[in-house]
């Protein structure tokens, strides 16, 4: 099908932003492919308000450009400015900090507003992130049951630091020990759980923990 209107937009924007549509599919917490269908089979027909919003926020451009209403206010005309915040997805998955838990359906079930300096100031990349829940109490004092969690998913070279990784079919929130020789120990910051040491083939690395939050 012809390219034309809101999806030739979108596809220009993330090709001259340098992100691709599956980064920015992820950005919006929908599986890699669907802004691909999105432009390049026109299905869905059109973009969801929220989608539509985060994308333009993260673009910064006017709704209007990728299929939403023509907003006129001062400050949109004939200047879009981008958006002073980002919605970074928070997934529908917990990250065991215990003795492990099944990883959910990752699907987005809401937001995390950030400020769009704030992250750059930290060196992230909005579409490389995401935000879980931490479910267990053996990196307590860190982190403790129930905090929100901020995890990079960019990829990067192991250190040692906490991170979210999956292991044995569970997903884990651990910091890594990487000393010791063929082997990574994943550590829990509570003394009553000991260290679990794996091949590196037995661990994949998520991403690393950046930011929590949680009730006082």
């Amino acid at each position: 099908m012809e390219i034309t209107g809101a999806r030739a937009r979108l596809l220009q924007l993330a090709t001259d932003q340098g992100e691709s549509l599956a980064a920015l599919s992820a950005l919006i917490g929908r599986n890699s492919a669907y802004l691909q269908q999105f432009v390049r089979k026109g299905s869905p027909r059109k973009l969801e308000e929220g989608d539509r919003r985060r994308l333009a926020q993260f673009l910064g451009v006017d709704e209007s450009e990728l299929g939403g209403p023509e907003e006129i206010s001062p400050e949109s005309m004939g200047k879009p400015l981008r958006s002073d915040w980002i919605d970074v997805p928070r997934l529908d998955v917990d990250a065991a900090a215990g003795a492990g838990a099944l990883a959910g359906e990752e699907r987005a079930i809401g937001t995390f507003r950030f400020s769009a300096g704030w992250l750059r100031g930290q060196g992230l990349d909005p579409v490389m992130l995401s935000a879980i829940a931490v479910a267990g109490d053996s990196m307590e004092p860190t982190l403790r049951d129930g905090d929100e969690i901020l995890v990079d998913r960019a990829p990067r070279t192991w250190r040692d630091g906490v991170h979210v990784v999956r292991a044995g079919g569970s997903l884990l929130v651990k910091r890594l020990d990487l000393g010791r020789p063929g082997r990574i120990a994943l550590i829990s910051d509570n003394p009553a759980y000991p260290p679990i040491e794996l091949a590196p083939g037995e661990v994949e690395v998520v991403g690393r923990v950046v930011w929590k939050s949680g009730r006082l």
